[in-house]
């Protein structure tokens, strides 16, 4: 049987410490983003700092595909 996403996230959740810890960040980042979003207004700094957080998610979010990718073939 073919594992899904989800049990693919799980098990090198489980295997593999730097990929636990790109999931760990990415749902820090997604809950920090979140915040910013229900904010009325952002200051030139906080906005930075939203643009910054939103490239880090980024880019964790790439190299944790590419892991998947690497585990799905």
């Amino acid at each position: 049987m073919a594992e899904t996403d989800q049990d693919l996230i799980q098990r090198l959740s489980e295997e593999s410490p730097r990929f636990r810890k790109l999931h760990e960040e990415h749902l820090l980042f997604e809950k920090k983003l979140q915040e910013y979003e229900e904010m009325p207004y952002l200051s030139e700094a906080t906005d930075l700092e939203r643009k910054k957080i939103q490239k880090l998610k980024l880019a964790g979010k790439d190299e944790m595909e590419s892991m998947l990718r690497d585990l799905r073939q």
